[in-house]
C-alpha cells in the first residue's frame, strides 16, 4: 500500500470542510452532528479520489440498503418482515440522504435493531430454560442468505429455537461421545445420564449467548454508524474502507507490527478484563509480574492520584487507558489467579509483534544448505518510513543466510495479504541488478513505472517463491516481477488472490480546521491499479504458478473474483526489462517439478480432501433429530478418516535456526518454542519440500553446465 496523497482531493476536501469545521457539535456518541459531517466528508472524498468512482444513484442506494441490513442481522433472527417493509421506504433514498447529510434511515435501522436485540434476550433465555426434544424429525437450513425474514414474533421465536437447538445439539453429541469414552476407558466410571448431558449442553449454549450479548451491549451508536459508513464505501470496491479511530490504531499496528504499550493481549468476559497473553519481549514480559489469567481491576497513570476502575468498561476504552507513549508508567491493580490483589507498575515501551516479522531458517539436503524466509506481510510504519520494515528485515536475513553458505533460497509468501508497495519494490531489487518492478496507474493518467535503481544484487543464487490463494497484493507484485524476469520459480496454487489495486489511507482529521468533533478516523481508499512489468494486471486473475500444487483452498471461493464489487481486469503496455540470465535449464526444472507433483500420492489425497471440504461447505441442511444428527456426524467422521494420512506426512528434512537466534533462545524460551513449532510444521510441509527440490535442481543444473563449459574451454 503506497501512501500517495492526491493533491486535487486535498484542495477540494479542504474547501468543502472549512465551513463545516467551524460549526459547533458535541462529541456525544448520540449526537448526529458528527455523523453528518463524517458522511459528507467521506462521500466527497470517494467521489473525487476513488480510482473508479461510482455514481450515487438508486441502484447504488439499493445495494447499500441490502448490505447494511444484512450486516446488522446476518442470521435473520432480529428483524421481522414488517421491519424490513418499514425500512424499504428508504431503499432508493440513501443516495439522496447522503447528499443531504440525512441519516434518518440509519437512525431507524439502528434503533430498531437495539429494540429487537433486547427482545431477543428474553426469547433465548426462555427457550434454553426448557429441554430440547431431539426425537422430533426437523432440520435447519444454515444458508441464511436465502432465508426469508420471520413474518411475526411467533415465527421469529421458532427461528431462535431452531438456531439454539442447532447450537446445542453439537455440544450434546460431543458430550455423549466423551462420556461413552470415559466409561469405556475408566473402570468403575459411571457416565452422566442423557438428561443430565442435555441440561449441561443447554447451559453451555446459554453461557455462550450471555457472553455474546455482553459483547454486543458494549457496541454503541458510533460502532454501528461505522458499519453503515462501510456499507456505503464498500460499494466502490472491496478494499475501500472506513476506519473508526480505534480501528485505525489497529490497522497501523498490523501494518507496522508494533505499538507502544505494556505488551499484553486482553479479553473481556463477564465484565472482567483479563490478560490472555503476555507478549514475548515486551515490557510486561520483562517485568515478570503480570501473568496470563490476571484480572485487571483498576488503571492509574503516573500523574494521577486515583486509579480508574475498568470493571464493566468497554474493552476498547480499557485498552486506551492501558496503552500509551514509550517511557511513561502505568500502574495496574490486578487480581491474581490465587485471589490476591496486587499493584503492578509497568514502563511502557515499543512492543514488537514477532509473528508479523520476517523469519529465516536453514535446511540441509544432499550436503547442501538452503535458506527459507517466511514473510507474513509487507510491513512498514505508516508514521515513520525510517522505522523497521519488511525490506530491511528481508535484506538482513538474506545476508545472514549468505554467511551460512546457503545455496538456494525459498521465500514463503503463503497467506501473505500484502502491505507496503514501496517495500515490495525494495525487496524485488535484492534479486535483480536494476529495472522495473511494477507499473502503477491512476485513473485517467499515464502509468508510472516503479524501478529498482540499486545495481547491487544481494542474492544471485537460485530462488523459489511459495504462494497460495491467499497471497495477495504486494505478494502478487513480488511473485509477478520475479516470474516475468524468470528470476524465480513460482510454486503453489493455481493462482494467487487477485488483488491488483493500491490503497491510500487518509487521516480524516487533517481536513478539519478547529475540529471540536472528536477523532473522525480514517478512510482507506482505492486510488490506483498496479500492473505487471509485462503489462498484465493481477486484478482478479492473480499470478499463475509455474508449478501448480493442490491445497485445501483449491475448490473454495476465496479470491478477489469471489467478492462483491471488484474492479475489472485489464492490460497496459509492457515495460522495458531484460529476463534474468543466471539460470540454466530453467524450464527443465519446472517440468521436472510438475512431473514429481503429478506422481505424488500425498498431493492426490490433498486434492481429494479439498473437494470434500468444498462439498461439506455447500451442505447447509442439518438434522435436529439426534439420531439423524448422529448418523450424519458418523458419516462425516468416517469420510474424514480417509484423510488422516495428511497429518502423518514427514519430509525428514531438518530445519535449524540461525546462530543469532540461538543466542536469543537463552533468554527467550518462548521464542525458542515458537521456532521449534515452526520447524516441525516445515518438516511436514510437502510444498516446502518440493521448493527445496526445485532449488536443488536449479543448483545442480548450473553446476553441471558450468563443468561442461569448463571442459569445452
Amino acid at each position: 500500500m503506497q501512501r500517495i496523497m492526491i493533491k486535487n482531493v486535498k484542495v477540494l476536501v479542504l474547501a468543502l470542510l472549512l465551513g463545516a469545521a467551524s460549526c459547533s457539535f458535541t462529541t456525544n456518541n448520540e449526537d448526529p452532528g458528527k455523523d453528518k459531517v463524517l458522511i459528507s466528508l467521506i462521500s466527497y472524498v470517494l467521489e473525487k479520489g476513488h480510482y473508479d468512482a461510482k455514481e450515487f444513484n438508486d441502484e447504488f442506494s439499493e445495494q447499500v440498503f441490502k448490505d447494511f441490513v444484512t450486516a446488522l442481522d446476518p442470521l435473520k433472527r432480529y428483524f421481522l418482515q414488517s421491519d424490513i417493509k418499514e425500512f424499504e421506504v428508504y431503499k432508493f433514498e440513501i443516495d439522496d440522504q447522503i447528499r443531504k447529510e440525512d441519516i434518518t434511515f440509519f437512525d431507524l435501522a439502528y434503533t430498531r435493531l437495539r429494540q429487537r436485540m433486547e427482545e431477543s434476550k428474553e426469547i433465548y433465555i426462555d427457550i434454553l430454560d426448557k429441554p430440547f426434544d431431539y426425537t422430533e424429525n426437523e432440520t435447519i437450513d444454515t444458508d441464511y442468505e436465502n432465508l426469508e425474514y420471520a413474518k411475526n414474533r411467533k415465527e421469529l421465536k421458532d427461528r431462535w429455537r431452531s438456531q439454539l437447538k442447532f447450537s446445542t445439539i453439537g455440544v450434546y453429541y460431543d458430550r455423549i461421545e466423551e462420556e461413552a469414552k470415559k466409561e469405556k476407558d475408566s473402570s468403575g466410571y459411571k457416565a452422566l445420564s442423557n438428561a443430565e448431558l442435555e441440561k449441561e449442553s443447554r447451559e453451555s449454549t446459554k453461557k455462550s449467548y450471555i457472553e455474546y450479548f455482553e459483547f454486543t451491549d458494549d457496541f454503541d451508536r458510533e460502532d454501528y454508524f461505522s458499519v453503515y459508513i462501510n456499507s456505503i464505501v464498500e460499494e466502490f470496491d472491496p478494499h475501500t474502507a472506513y476506519f473508526a479511530p480505534v480501528d485505525k490504531d489497529r490497522f497501523d499496528m498490523q501494518m507496522s507490527g508494533q505499538f507502544q504499550g505494556i505488551g499484553a493481549r486482553l479479553q473481556k468476559k463477564s465484565n472482567e478484563i483479563s490478560i490472555t497473553e503476555v507478549i514475548s519481549g515486551g515490557p510486561a514480559w520483562r517485568g515478570e509480574e503480570l501473568e496470563e489469567g490476571d484480572i485487571i481491576l483498576k488503571v492509574k497513570q503516573e500523574k494521577e492520584e486515583v486509579a480508574t476502575s475498568v470493571v464493566g468498561m468497554r474493552l476498547d476504552d480499557a485498552v486506551e487507558l492501558i496503552k500509551g507513549p514509550k517511557g511513561t508508567v502505568v500502574t495496574l491493580n490486578v487480581k491474581k489467579k490465587d485471589g490476591t490483589i496486587k499493584n503492578i507498575a509497568i514502563t511502557r515501551d515499543v512492543v514488537e509483534l514477532e509473528e508479523t516479522y520476517a523469519k529465516s531458517t536453514t535446511v540441509e539436503k544432499n550436503d547442501r544448505t538452503y535458506g527459507v524466509i517466511n514473510l507474513p506481510k509487507f510491513y512498514f510504519d505508516m508514521q515513520n518510513a525510517e522505522e523497521r520494515n519488511a525490506a530491511t528485515d528481508v535484506k538482513k536475513e538474506i545476508i545472514r543466510l549468505n554467511e551460512e553458505g546457503a545455496d538456494g533460497l525459498v521465500i514463503d509468501l503463503r497467506n501473505n495479504g500484502g502491505g507496503s508497495l514501496s517495500t515490495v519494490v525494495d525487496i524485488a531489487g535484492l534479486f535483480i541488478k536494476e529495472g522495473p518492478v511494477v507499473q502503477v496507474k491512476s485513473n485517467g493518467a499515464e502509468s508510472e513505472i516503479l524501478q529498482d535503481k540499486d545495481p547491487e544484487i544481494i542474492w544471485d543464487k537460485p530462488l523459489v517463491i511459495l504462494v497460495n490463494e491467499i497471497s495477495a497484493s504486494a505478494s502478487e507484485i513480488l511473485a509477478a516481477a520475479m516470474q516475468d524476469y524468470k528470476r524465480a520459480v513460482i510454486l503453489g496454487s493455481k493462482q494467487t488472490y487477485g488483488k491488483g489495486t493500491v490503497q491510500n489511507v487518509y487521516d480524516l482529521n487533517r481536513w478539519l480546521r478547529q475540529n471540536d468533533l472528536g477523532d473522525m478516523g480514517a478512510l482507506k481508499i482505492t486510488t490506483q491499479k498496479f500492473y505487471r512489468i509485462n503489462g498484465g494486471s493481477t486484478q482478479l486473475e492473480g499470478v499463475k504458478s509455474d508449478v501448480v500444487v493442490p491445497d485445501k483452498y483449491s475448490y473454495i471461493d476465496i479470491g478477489e473474483k469471489d467478492l462483491e464489487n471488484p474492479l475489472p481486469w485489464d492490460k497496459i503496455a509492457a515495460a522495458d526489462y531484460k529476463v534474468w540470465d543466471g539460470y540454466i535449464d530453467y524450464y527443465q526444472t519446472i517440468n521436472s517439478s510438475k512431473k514429481r507433483m503429478a506422481q505424488n500420492e500425498y498431493l492426490k489425497l490433498v486434492e481429494e480432501n479439498a473437494k470434500w471440504i468444498k462439498s461439506k461447505q455447500d451442505d447447509s441442511i442439518w438434522p435436529l433429530n439426534f439420531e439423524a444428527y448422529k448418523s450424519k456426524m458418523e458419516i462425516n467422521v468416517a469420510e474424514a478418516k480417509r484423510f488422516d494420512g495428511l497429518r502423518d506426512y514427514n519430509s525428514n528434512l531438518t530445519f535449524k535456526s540461525l546462530p543469532y537466534e540461538t543466542q536469543l533462545f537463552k533468554s527467550d524460551t518462548t521464542l525458542a518454542q515458537k521456532r521449534e513449532r515452526w520447524h516441525a510444521e516445515l518438516a511436514k510441509d510437502v510444498y516446502m519440500e518440493e521448493a527445496i527440490n526445485v532449488l536443488e535442481d536449479l543448483k545442480v543444473n548450473n553446476i553441471r553446465r558450468s563443468k561442461l563449459a569448463d571442459v569445452r574451454d
